[in-house]
């Protein structure tokens, strides 16, 4: 994470704190011409709404505007990250034990590179995963292109 995410997550951590939401991940990234500020904000039991995404786009867009720490233009997006959300983060993957994850390598592993099945264990480096045929599959963290875990509500 760049110094420029770690103080918007700074300005961040208090709004999402008072309304009772986390930070599930912040992305600032260019796209095309324009920087985009990405947020995903998620809020348990019961999953984020409109008016928490936007409650958090005024706020952060005010705190922002106040602080004056992004030297360029850029638009804010706050959402939910999903039904099907993206693990990018060693935090995403313990969150998501037990559940049913979509995981897509870099290199085939025996024959293939995309794996359904639960998500059984995670110990910083390595994902096993439970099938639903076969057994259990040992998944380098570095040699995954993309995880996706499905949230049952």
């Amino acid at each position: 994470m760049s110094n420029l995410q770690e103080q918007i997550q700074q300005l961040l951590e208090p709004i999402l704190g008072s309304l009772g939401l986390t930070l599930w991940d912040l992305e600032f990234k260019k796209e095309g011409p324009q920087w985009l500020l990405r947020v995903y904000i998620e809020h348990e039991p019961g999953g984020v709404t409109l008016g928490d995404c936007e409650t958090v786009n005024r706020d952060l867009g005010t705190a922002l505007d106040v602080e004056d720490i992004i030297p360029h233009a850029y638009t804010l997006e706050v959402s939910s990250p999903g039904l099907d959300r993206s693990l990018t983060k060693p935090e995403h993957y313990r969150k998501c034990l037990g559940t049913q994850v979509r995981i897509k390598t870099y290199q085939l592993i025996n024959g293939e590179k995309v794996f359904r099945g639960k998500l059984v264990e995670f110990d910083g480096t390595v994902v096993v995963l439970e099938p639903e045929k076969g057994d259990l599959l040992r998944i380098p963290l570095e040699s995954i292109a993309k995880t996706s875990c499905e949230v049952v509500i």
